[in-house]
């Protein structure tokens, strides 16, 4: 398809090239995980300023950014990614007071991702589609695990990037067929939706709570998830998910004394990784079954 493919994996590409490439992939990948922070922050929020800052005045640009502790303007300096706060020892430059260490954290991990993408996928229409993905599983995890919701726009967008990974990738190289994408988006999606409407009632009757097992926002990502990733992926994304959810929710009724907490950032944890090496994941495991 292009005249670079497979030139990550390709033996002749010399170290320094494939170095300069993942430094700077790393670098558009912390830019675009300061955005990715403004959305996590803004999106829950009915009151907050417009993300895109459309249909903002100058005067309410400038005072969005401010500290929110002594409102001091933020200086440009302190806007550049994961480097200001190292700089800035993760405290304002006016008063002091403590910036989240969440910001470089998901600028961090997106640039990681980003670049994990490319040294699994290589460069070609996919890895680019999936560095999207990955983005977006970034902000549907924070998001959910602040508010316990998970955005229907974003699950959209999520449906939207399969047409030109599925048009432009998948059926010049046979990735993933689109029986196994209309498969895969209701293998997990259904049993989901019926564990969640079977729960429900019982959850309110014994502890007088109207609320599901698994929630739909959970059970519309699988959905989404598993029309990109198709069936294997998506059933090995699962089973990644609820084991890094079981070793989670482990750890958060230890800390918080809490059984409730949100799903949607190990599912986003399972389809991230699904992504990458779902389907070598599920030959794997089937593999095993064979020589059983």
């Amino acid at each position: 398809m292009f005249e670079f493919e497979n030139m990550l994996h390709n033996e002749f590409t010399e170290l320094p090239f494939k170095i300069m490439f993942y430094v700077i992939v790393f670098l558009f990948g912390i830019c675009i995980g300061s955005f990715l922070n403004v959305v996590i922050y803004r999106l829950p929020d009915p009151n907050s300023p417009s993300i895109l800052g459309i249909g903002r005045t100058k005067e309410e640009k400038e005072k969005a950014s401010h500290c929110m502790t002594c409102g001091a303007k933020i200086r440009p300096v302190d806007l550049i990614p994961v480097f200001s706060w190292i700089m800035l020892r993760g405290k304002c430059h006016s008063c002091g007071s403590r910036i989240s260490p969440r910001y470089p954290i998901v600028e961090s991990l997106n640039g990681l991702l980003y670049v994990l993408t490319f040294m699994v996928l290589d460069i070609n229409v996919k890895s680019i589609i999936t560095c999207v993905l990955m983005s977006l599983l970034i902000c549907i995890g924070f998001i959910d695990w602040d508010t316990k919701d998970i955005y229907i726009s974003m699950l959209a967008v999520i449906l939207i990037l399969v047409i030109p990974l599925h048009l432009f990738y998948s059926r010049e190289y046979g990735d993933v067929t689109l029986k196994s994408r209309i498969i895969g988006a209701f293998i997990i999606s259904v049993p989901f939706f019926i564990i969640g409407e079977v729960s429900r009632p019982v959850i309110r009757k014994k502890f007088g709570e109207d609320f599901r097992a698994i929630e739909l926002g959970d059970t519309y990502l699988m959905f989404a998830a598993g029309a990109f990733l198709g069936t294997q992926a998506v059933i090995a994304s699962t089973f990644i998910g609820i084991v890094a959810a079981s070793i989670g929710g482990l750890i958060v009724k230890h800390v918080t004394k809490d059984s409730k907490f949100a799903f949607g950032p190990f599912l986003s944890i399972g389809i991230a990784v699904g992504s990458l090496c779902g389907n070598q994941i599920a030959q794997w495991y089937l593999s095993l079954l064979a020589t059983e």
